[in-house]
């Protein structure tokens, strides 16, 4: 029997922010152009955008599409001292990747993890890396590493050999040495090296350890640098100060889509100190310090043409009406069976519909970037997922040659799917090309609301049929402009179709935390729920009679049986749900517990129990915080996290007004890892979320008899 095989991954259709057409493109005039860019002639090549980032132009990039660089070089080098830098283009915002992939190459070489230094998304010192989404750092670039570390040790065994005159065969490999038999005789890396780069290529003749036999990974090794952010030593990119930097503020339009009418900037253009930059659609200014800069932006005077916009109460009509032909990943193809046959085989009938309201990322830091031009080259360090991305968007902006722009990406805090656009990184470089100095740009909080993009409203309309006996006889979903991620059913139904329809949002509208498998999963298994009510099945039993996938299987019994479902009543006024899901590559099956308070009637998620399956998991104790902070996060879109907004404005842009889980929110939360080591390791940053909405609506309703099919579920506690 061959062994499972992780699902093939599908870039996913609605990284909407990725879509959308240049934010900026300046004009530079002559003298401006020549004082950035030097004298001589430029000679500018404009290749085709995905052409130029699959490829890549120098260095460290790829020169074949979709791969890396084949020098083991390019991935890593080891130092004298016996210190191994390894080189990836991944951003680390949380998520921990820092930590578990040193785990990757330490295992692979036979090091300390201590021994190992991590230089991440530099587009000057690292591979060209598409982005860092998807939940695709463990599957990829873990994987990618442990190649290159193989094949490394493989090159130092070579060298080992001629170093002792002796077989390879022989020699032992561990703790950053190579030895003899009987240990006595040894020499490390660095000796070995002398510091030079391993000319050899990475291929796949030098075998990875399988997970079964793994000793560092596999462990739940403390987090690289922990120390650091714990200090407040790390410095993030608000925190860079540069000599001579100024800062920088940009005007914002009245409305979203407004057109300016009018400006007059005498009064900012003034002030002391004070650089205005007028740039078609863009208007800035630097100062020396955030208080002057602030009152030049406020001293600006412009004018601005708006138009009509939906407001948030009359959004999901509109996307529904307004709803293009069905198309994308599940449109085509993902019709099965008959409905009509389905719907006429069934006992029971239902029709639902389901909306999710369009939410913010809220990331701990908001936008920000530092821009310096020098000796005819821009770098810029910022807060992104994409520093590669970020990098063409700046060219496209500058009209200049990605070799001359370098992006750097400190550790940044949290992204989760809202960075891979960066509009403060081209609005920095804008001001700084224009001041002639450094410049720092950082959002505020009600700019991070306002001009960042938000996770797609939706609606989700769902026909479905069913036996007395509980079998599904028939399934059409259609989901409207959240996505098709996820959007496909692991249960067995022989009659079914399911299509995503897109429409224009009024508002801008991206990548979130599990894309729209969130809404597909509240949407599905909400909708589980109601028809195993309606043939009078418990919910458990109902969904295990529909589903045959082994992995889902034991996540669904392992968090049922972690949490007592069936075994254990719930107290007046509480009530038990439970939901399953797939995405990424993994799976996941969520309890929930919830209390309603008989007065208030607001809801407080009270106990909740996740069961997670990964394949080989790589640092258990990671792993679980990961799936800990993505429930805490579920717990803000189920409840109460939504944006109103009227006329083209955002009415709750501040955290005063925008609810977000607190600690009095958080439930007691039992983690169940489901290990696969026969599988390969998939990614967990996203997949855990999508299980905890639809299991506390779903105990909602346990809990009330009243079904809430909306996200946010009850932002004023649960009405009748």
């Amino acid at each position: 029997m061959s062994a499972p095989q992780m699902p093939e991954f599908l870039p996913e259709l609605e990284r909407y922010e990725l879509q959308a057409a240049p934010l900026y493109r300046f004009e530079l005039d002559r003298r401006e152009f020549f004082r950035v860019l030097g004298c001589g002639v430029v000679v500018l090549f404009l290749m085709d955008t995905a052409l130029a980032q699959e490829s890549g132009s120098s260095g460290r990039q790829s020169t074949r599409r979709g791969q890396g660089p084949a020098e083991i070089s390019a991935w890593l080098h080891i130092g004298e001292d016996g210190t191994v830098t390894v080189f990836t283009g991944k951003t680390e915002m949380g998520q921990n990747i820092r930590t578990s992939l040193t785990q990757a190459v330490a295992e692979e070489l036979r090091v300390s993890v201590a021994s190992i230094r991590l230089v991440m998304a530099d587009t000057e010192l690292t591979p060209y890396d598409g982005g860092t989404f998807g939940s695709r750092t463990t599957p990829t670039m873990a994987a990618q590493l442990q190649k290159v570390s193989a094949a490394a040790r493989e090159a130092l065994l070579d060298l080992a050999a001629d170093f002792f005159k002796a077989d390879r065969a022989s020699l032992a490999i561990a703790d950053g040495k190579l030895s003899k038999p009987g240990g006595h005789d040894s020499v490390t890396f660095g000796q070995l090296t002398k510091g030079q780069q391993l000319t050899k290529s990475v291929n796949d003749q030098a075998s990875t350890t399988p997970s079964a036999q793994w000793k560092v990974a596999g462990t739940s090794v403390p987090k690289v640098d922990g120390r650091a952010f714990v200090t407040g030593a790390h410095k993030y990119a608000s925190d860079i100060i540069l000599p001579g930097m100024l800062h920088g503020k940009v005007l914002r339009p009245s409305a979203f889509d407004a057109t300016l009418a009018s400006i007059d900037t005498k009064a900012a253009e003034a002030m002391e100190g004070v650089t205005v930059v007028h740039d078609g659609d863009f208007i800035g200014v630097a100062a020396p310090d955030v208080q002057l800069a602030t009152r030049a932006i406020e001293a600006i005077h412009a004018e601005w043409t708006t138009q009509p916009q939906p407001s948030s109460t009359e959004i999901f009509d509109y996307l529904r009406k307004n709803a293009k032909a069905a198309h994308g990943r599940g449109a085509s193809g993902n019709s099965v069976g008959s409905m009509d046959e389905g719907l006429g085989a069934a006992d029971q009938k239902l029709q639902q519909s389901y909306t999710v309201a369009y939410i913010a990322h809220t990331p701990l830091e908001p936008r920000a970037a530092v821009a310096e031009w020098k000796d005819g080259k821009l770098t810029v360090w910022t807060g992104t997922q994409r520093p590669f991305g970020i990098r063409s968007d700046l060219a496209q902006a500058f009209g200049m040659p990605e070799e001359r722009i370098r992006v750097i990406v400190p550790d940044t805090g949290s992204g989760y799917g809202g960075k891979h656009r960066n509009d403060a990184a081209i609005q920095a470089a804008r001001l700084a090309k224009s001041a002639g100095k450094p410049v720092k740009l950082v959002w505020t909080r009600q700019e991070e609301f306002t001009w960042a993009y938000f996770r797609p409203a939706g609606v989700i309309d769902i026909v479905s049929g069913v036996r007395k006996d509980g079998t599904i006889t028939a399934w059409e979903f259609h989901n409207y402009n959240s996505g098709p991620s996820g959007i496909r059913t692991p249960y067995e139904v022989a009659n079914q179709k399911i299509e995503f329809h897109s429409t224009r949002s009024p508002l801008q509208q991206g990548s979130y935390r599990g894309l729209a498998a969130t809404a597909n999963h509240f949407a599905r298994e909400s909708h589980m729920d109601e028809l195993a009510h309606a043939v009078n099945m418990d919910p458990l039993e109902f969904r295990l009679k529909n589903l045959k996938d082994d992995r889902l299987r034991a996540v669904l019994e392992s968090a049922a049986k972690t949490f007592g479902w069936g075994t254990t009543k719930a107290a007046a006024d509480h009530g038990f749900g439970i939901a399953l899901g797939t995405e990424k590559g993994s799976c996941v099956a969520t309890c929930a517990e919830v209390a309603i308070d008989p007065k208030s009637r607001e809801v407080k998620v009270v106990r909740a129990v996740t069961a997670f399956e990964c394949g080989a998991i790589v640092n258990p104790e990671h792993l679980k915080t990961q799936i800990e902070g993505a429930m805490v996060m579920g717990i803000g879109g189920a409840l109460f996290e939504a944006m109103e907004f009227e006329n083209g404005r955002i009415t709750n842009p501040r955290l005063a007004d925008y609810r977000v889980p607190r600690f009095r929110d958080a439930p007691k939360i039992e983690v169940v890892l489901v290990n696969r080591p026969d599988m390969p390791s998939a990614g967990a940053g996203e997949t855990p979320i999508i299980g905890i909405a639809p299991a506390i609506g779903n105990a909602i309703f346990a809990a009330t008899g009243v079904r809430l099919r909306s996200l946010p579920m009850a932002p004023d506690g649960v009405k009748s």
